[in-house]
């Protein structure tokens, strides 16, 4: 039995000097290109290119600087691939002007705060949206967070009327992605619950994001004295494994070659797929 769509992996672009596991790996553009060709190499579906870090505790930047970082990456990307580009933004002009040069995913981590962001899959029709679910700022989202309800409630409730909000503006729910935040504003526990119960959230949107990759939740767990990414990566494999057993479809990820392979075998004894 074949599997209905195939998985996709996100490669994840970071032009940033402070993101927590490659800040100021990429900085330059022809680092950042070169990362880029590697992620193709790789096997990535989807490349997310972002210019903010959103870290705990990061500070945000202006809308020039991140316009500046991200959209010279775009432009190159897009001159040499057709690949998919995804644009890791919550600011609507950081994203108009990546989709004027060839992204096609909004991935908003604010989850539709910016209600324009409508506008612009209204006018183009081949842009998707990414809305993630977030408690708090990235500088005080992991100061305590706490959640009236339990947190897969409160997570599924705010999704659902955030891509709410997108479809009954006439925007397709295929189009309208979701993404419960790992990482964002949640505890140990938290994490872990939401991907425990993630197929209560299948029906929410078009489809489900997960990004684990290298998070701090899989340092707790490995009991890490300092960060590793290198460690991480088994983690990453791993809850990326449950969450695309659980309905998840795409996985945004530092490590593109070691998902696509976990994928495939996963995919190889599930459905004889090689």
């Amino acid at each position: 039995m074949m599997k209905s769509s195939k998985p996709l992996v996100m490669g994840i672009l970071n032009v940033t000097p402070d993101s927590f596991s490659d800040g100021g790996r990429y900085l330059s553009l022809d680092a950042a290109l070169t990362q880029a060709r590697q992620l193709l190499i790789d096997g990535a579906d989807i490349i997310d290119v972002g210019g903010e870090s959103t870290r705990p505790r990061a500070e945000s930047v202006s809308l020039q600087e991140e316009q500046d970082r991200v959209l010279p990456v775009i432009q190159a990307i897009r001159k040499e691939s057709p690949i998919t580009l995804s644009i890791d933004t919550t600011k609507y002009e950081v994203a108009k002007a990546a989709i004027e040069l060839g992204a096609t995913i909004i991935n908003d981590v604010s989850g539709g705060q910016d209600i324009r962001f409508l506008s612009l899959l209204e006018k183009s029709l081949e842009t998707k949206i990414i809305l993630m679910h977030r408690k708090g700022e990235p500088k005080t989202m992991q100061e305590n967070p706490y959640y009236d309800l339990d947190v897969v409630s409160e997570v599924k409730a705010l999704l659902s009327a955030k891509v709410k909000m997108f479809t009954e503006a006439g925007i397709s729910k295929s189009r309208v992605w979701i993404d419960p935040g790992i990482g964002f504003g949640k505890t140990l526990n938290h994490n872990l619950d939401l991907l425990r119960h993630l197929k209560t959230l299948i029906e929410v949107g078009g489809g489900i994001v997960i990004g684990t990759s290298r998070k701090t939740f899989l340092g707790t767990l490995l009991k890490e004295e300092k960060y590793n990414g290198d460690s991480r990566e088994i983690g990453t494999v791993s809850s990326h494994l449950w969450a695309y057993q659980a309905g998840a479809s795409v996985f945004r990820v530092h490590d593109v070659l070691a998902m696509k392979r976990a994928l495939t075998t996963w995919d190889a004894i599930a459905y004889g797929c090689i």
